[in-house]
């Protein structure tokens, strides 16, 4: 009897919609996708909805009721448990934590690189709110297009503020990307994904934030064509990794690691430790807002409770770690600026 597909609602615009499509297609495990809203779906399957929900939204089989689940991290760890075979969070638990790290990296600090440069700039808002709308209905007329473009557009301009773009980061926000082509493009120079010749689900999740920023957004789009052509094929072949056949022995021996990947951490503690750090400081404290230095600039957005709890999350991995693991991690990350978040909170 044929496994039946794993459900999932979500858009193509959608970074973390795309990371999880990718990763179900290269672990092969069936699935069948809705684009659309998942609130508005799942109101009509009669399904409870998660708080929040979030794109993509997957749907499970839980004690005899369907159930919706978001948060891709979490989500991910699921099908390892459920589904042998194909993994994506390497065995070696020194890797493992390196994977877990940069996949945060990306699903946090990649998002600000993408929705920054998607809303920022008159071309990019106008592409986005215009084909966005109709990758969940592609037949609507052009006059109620029209409008939900404007209005869509509108809405997401006035959000830049939740990544904590504007003014006086953007320079932060754009140098940190086209540093990050140029040190990846040199990256895939030596081996094919992050962390050997398999992806791991960093890969996924630099992948969804990709996908976007190399493969639809105007100027991100023509920086990747310009800088690292590299990257924006990698995005293309990280689409559909069906066919390849992975062994253990396609994962980099964390003592040996490819010294291309230095630099990789090195954008993560110059950039998204500084930031991780302060709004954990602010959201302890109760403040609405946190101001730090980040790159050399004044940097200050509102205080989020998730982004605490992602560092609450990297400080557990770390703590699970064996001595051994332990300090192999130590080795790797000292003095990248990512062994700041590893002190206990």
């Amino acid at each position: 009897m044929a496994e039946a597909p794993l459900r999932l609602i979500g858009g193509t615009g959608s970074p973390y919609t795309r990371k999880m499509v990718a990763l179900l297609r290269y672990r092969r495990i069936p699935y069948a996708v809705t684009w659309g809203h998942p609130a508005q779906e799942l109101e009509r399957l009669g399904v409870a909805p998660p708080r929040p929900v979030l794109l993509p939204t997957l749907l499970f089989e839980e004690d005899g009721d369907i159930r919706a689940r978001c948060d891709s991290t979490p989500l991910i760890r699921r099908l390892e448990a459920e589904h042998a075979g194909r993994e994506v969070v390497p065995a070696n638990a020194a890797l493992a934590f390196i994977d877990y790290l940069l996949e945060d990296f990306a699903d946090e600090w990649g998002t600000k690189w993408m929705f920054h440069y998607r809303w920022c700039r008159p071309a990019d808002a106008e592409k986005a709110a215009t084909v966005l709308p109709l990758t969940i209905d592609v037949s609507l007329p052009p006059r109620e297009l029209e409008a939900v473009a404007r209005a869509f557009g509108d809405r997401q301009i006035e959000r830049l503020w939740v990544v904590g773009s504007n003014t006086a980061t953007a320079p932060v926000i754009e140098a940190s990307y086209e540093r990050f082509l140029t040190a990846f493009a040199a990256h895939l120079e030596q081996q094919p994904c992050l962390l050997g010749r398999r992806p791991g689900a960093s890969d996924f999740a630099l992948f969804g934030q990709l996908s976007q920023l190399a493969g639809f957004d105007p100027t991100p789009r023509a920086l990747a064509d310009d800088k690292a052509p590299r990257v924006v094929a990698w995005v293309d072949r990280l689409e559909d990794l069906g066919g390849l056949e992975p062994t253990e022995a396609d994962w980099n021996d964390p003592s040996a690691l490819p010294p291309t990947l230095r630099p990789l951490l090195e954008e993560v503690g110059r950039v998204y430790a500084p930031a991780l750090l302060a709004n954990a400081a602010a959201v302890a404290a109760g403040d609405a807002e946190w101001e730090t230095e980040i790159d050399g600039a004044a940097w200050r957005q509102r205080s989020f409770p998730y982004q605490a709890k992602c560092l609450g999350w990297i400080r557990d991995e770390y703590a699970a770690l064996d001595a051994g693991a332990r300090a192999q991690v130590d080795a790797l990350l000292a003095g990248t600026g990512c062994d700041r978040l590893l002190a206990p909170g």
